[in-house]
Protein backbone atom coordinates (compact mmCIF):
# COMPACT_ATOMS: atom_id res chain seq x y z
CA UNK A 1 0.00 0.00 0.00
CA UNK A 2 1.55 3.33 -1.08
CA UNK A 3 1.01 6.32 0.73
CA UNK A 4 1.77 9.67 -0.07
CA UNK A 5 2.66 12.18 2.59
CA UNK A 6 2.04 16.10 1.60
CA UNK A 7 3.48 18.68 3.88
CA UNK A 8 3.75 22.11 3.03
CA UNK A 9 7.12 23.51 3.53
CA UNK A 10 6.42 27.50 2.18
CA UNK A 11 3.92 28.86 1.68
CA UNK A 12 3.38 33.17 -0.33
CA UNK A 13 0.69 34.10 2.29
CA UNK A 14 0.74 37.60 0.59
CA UNK A 15 -0.01 36.09 -2.64
CA UNK A 16 -4.08 35.96 -2.52
CA UNK A 17 -4.05 39.53 -0.83
CA UNK A 18 -2.08 40.95 -3.73
CA UNK A 19 -3.16 39.40 -7.02
CA UNK A 20 -6.49 36.98 -8.10
CA UNK A 21 -5.53 33.65 -8.76
CA UNK A 22 -6.99 32.22 -11.72
CA UNK A 23 -4.95 28.91 -13.10
CA UNK A 24 -3.01 26.93 -10.78
CA UNK A 25 -0.15 24.32 -11.74
CA UNK A 26 1.68 22.18 -9.75
CA UNK A 27 5.91 21.83 -10.91
CA UNK A 28 8.77 19.91 -9.57
CA UNK A 29 11.67 22.10 -8.92
CA UNK A 30 15.25 21.16 -9.52
CA UNK A 31 17.27 21.82 -6.13
CA UNK A 32 20.71 20.56 -5.13
CA UNK A 33 20.77 18.48 -1.75
CA UNK A 34 21.61 20.91 0.51
CA UNK A 35 19.15 22.76 -0.78
CA UNK A 36 16.12 20.14 0.12
CA UNK A 37 17.42 20.07 3.45
CA UNK A 38 17.02 23.58 4.15
CA UNK A 39 13.45 23.62 2.56
CA UNK A 40 12.25 20.20 4.59
CA UNK A 41 13.86 22.52 7.92
CA UNK A 42 11.27 25.14 6.51
CA UNK A 43 13.73 27.75 5.69
CA UNK A 44 13.12 30.28 2.49
CA UNK A 45 10.73 32.73 1.11
CA UNK A 46 8.79 32.82 -2.09
CA UNK A 47 7.74 36.30 -1.52
CA UNK A 48 8.55 38.61 -4.12
CA UNK A 49 9.57 35.49 -6.11
CA UNK A 50 7.88 34.93 -10.10
CA UNK A 51 7.99 32.60 -12.51
CA UNK A 52 9.16 33.25 -16.02
CA UNK A 53 9.78 31.40 -19.41
CA UNK A 54 12.75 31.42 -21.32
CA UNK A 55 12.91 29.34 -24.45
CA UNK A 56 10.75 26.16 -23.63
CA UNK A 57 12.12 26.40 -20.04
CA UNK A 58 10.62 27.48 -17.00
CA UNK A 59 12.28 29.58 -14.29
CA UNK A 60 11.70 30.76 -10.80
CA UNK A 61 13.35 34.11 -10.00
CA UNK A 62 13.29 35.75 -6.89
CA UNK A 63 13.07 32.91 -4.82
CA UNK A 64 15.26 32.63 -1.97
CA UNK A 65 16.63 29.27 0.02
CA UNK A 66 19.38 29.45 2.48
CA UNK A 67 22.44 27.24 2.50
CA UNK A 68 21.18 24.39 5.29
CA UNK A 69 24.86 24.19 6.96
CA UNK A 70 27.10 27.36 5.74
CA UNK A 71 30.44 25.27 6.06
CA UNK A 72 29.30 22.59 4.00
CA UNK A 73 27.90 24.87 0.94
CA UNK A 74 30.11 25.30 -1.81
CA UNK A 75 31.74 28.66 -1.89
CA UNK A 76 29.94 30.46 -4.73
CA UNK A 77 26.33 29.34 -3.49
CA UNK A 78 23.86 31.83 -4.55
CA UNK A 79 20.96 31.42 -2.20
CA UNK A 80 18.74 33.94 -5.29
CA UNK A 81 19.90 31.66 -8.37
CA UNK A 82 17.24 30.66 -10.82
CA UNK A 83 15.60 27.61 -10.36
CA UNK A 84 14.25 25.14 -13.14
CA UNK A 85 10.98 24.28 -12.68
CA UNK A 86 9.67 20.69 -14.29
CA UNK A 87 6.79 21.15 -16.41
CA UNK A 88 4.95 19.44 -19.01
CA UNK A 89 5.18 21.16 -22.47
CA UNK A 90 1.21 22.07 -22.92
CA UNK A 91 1.91 23.42 -19.77
CA UNK A 92 4.77 25.60 -20.38
CA UNK A 93 3.31 26.96 -23.98
CA UNK A 94 0.18 28.00 -21.79
CA UNK A 95 2.35 29.97 -19.50
CA UNK A 96 4.50 31.15 -22.13
CA UNK A 97 0.90 32.47 -23.62
CA UNK A 98 -0.29 34.22 -20.23
CA UNK A 99 2.92 35.69 -19.50
CA UNK A 100 3.02 37.67 -22.79
CA UNK A 101 -0.34 39.31 -22.11
CA UNK A 102 -0.17 42.39 -20.39
CA UNK A 103 -1.33 42.45 -16.53
CA UNK A 104 -0.71 38.97 -15.79
CA UNK A 105 2.03 37.25 -14.04
CA UNK A 106 3.18 33.84 -12.99
CA UNK A 107 3.67 33.94 -9.04
CA UNK A 108 4.43 31.05 -6.68
CA UNK A 109 1.90 30.18 -3.86
CA UNK A 110 3.90 27.33 -2.01
CA UNK A 111 6.20 24.95 -1.81
CA UNK A 112 5.49 21.14 -0.64
CA UNK A 113 6.52 17.52 -0.28
CA UNK A 114 4.87 14.95 -1.76
CA UNK A 115 6.67 11.56 -0.99
CA UNK A 116 10.07 12.55 -1.53
CA UNK A 117 9.85 14.88 -4.44
CA UNK A 118 9.95 18.59 -3.86
CA UNK A 119 7.04 20.23 -5.56
CA UNK A 120 5.94 23.75 -6.20
CA UNK A 121 2.24 25.56 -6.65
CA UNK A 122 2.24 28.02 -9.03
CA UNK A 123 -0.68 30.02 -10.28
CA UNK A 124 -1.56 32.99 -13.08
CA UNK A 125 -2.61 36.12 -11.29
CA UNK A 126 -3.71 39.44 -11.95
CA UNK A 127 -2.40 42.15 -9.73
CA UNK A 128 -5.08 44.06 -7.52
CA UNK A 129 -5.92 47.34 -7.19
CA UNK A 130 -5.67 49.49 -3.86
CA UNK A 131 -9.57 49.58 -3.39
CA UNK A 132 -9.89 45.56 -4.23
CA UNK A 133 -7.23 45.23 -1.34
CA UNK A 134 -9.39 47.59 1.22
CA UNK A 135 -12.27 45.23 -0.17
CA UNK A 136 -10.79 42.08 1.10
CA UNK A 137 -9.91 43.32 4.28
CA UNK A 138 -13.69 44.53 4.71
CA UNK A 139 -14.92 41.05 3.35
CA UNK A 140 -12.41 39.33 6.36
CA UNK A 141 -13.40 41.66 8.78
CA UNK A 142 -17.18 41.29 7.99
CA UNK A 143 -16.58 36.93 7.72
CA UNK A 144 -14.62 37.75 11.46
CA UNK A 145 -17.34 39.49 12.88
CA UNK A 146 -20.17 36.85 11.95
CA UNK A 147 -17.88 33.60 13.13
CA UNK A 148 -17.08 35.59 16.85
CA UNK A 149 -21.34 36.19 17.38
CA UNK A 150 -21.92 32.62 16.14
CA UNK A 151 -19.44 31.37 18.47
CA UNK A 152 -20.95 33.31 21.48
CA UNK A 153 -24.36 31.81 21.04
Amino acid sequence: MLYLYIMSLITNRKAHFNYEITDTYAAGIELFGYEVKSLKGSHGSIEGAHVTIRGNEAYIVGMFIPPYQTGNTPKDYDPYRNRRLLLKKAEILDLSTIEGTKGLTIVPLSVYNKGTKVKLDIATAKGKKKFDKRETLKKRDSVRDVARDFKDR
